[in-house]
């Protein structure tokens, strides 16, 4: 009984714990980096979002998700063993997200910027 207490409180608390030091001493950081006037501008400017890495990551999580639903609608109709259906699906259709990827990238100039 107390564990089922206890384990997601010291998860929230180490959680929160983290957070809580990432974010006090980047304030710390900073605070000591504008006190001595040194120039500070590259770190308050956020990096801008790799357009190319975000549709990649996002067809191929659709992809292997498709697999996975390919591979369970294989195994249950019983035609493949559910190990067999759900590897080859996976990889399946993450390849072939990988090819779209390649080819919406190709076709819309993403390979050319770097």
């Amino acid at each position: 009984m107390a564990v089922e207490i206890i384990v997601p409180l010291s998860s929230f608390a180490t959680i929160f714990g983290i957070i809580y030091i990432y974010y006090s001493t980047r304030h710390k950081e900073r605070m000591a980096m504008i006190e001595r006037g040194v120039e500070a501008d590259s770190l308050f400017v956020r990096k801008r979002l790799n357009i190319r890495n975000s549709l990649k990551l996002g067809i191929l999580g659709v992809g292997v998700a498709l697999g996975i639903l390919i591979g369970h609608l294989l195994s249950a109709v019983g035609r493949l063993p559910e190990p067999v259906s759900f590897f080859s699906m996976i990889f399946l259709f993450g390849g072939l997200s990988l090819i779209a990827f390649y080819m919406i990238a190709h076709k819309e100039g993403f390979m050319d910027k770097e």
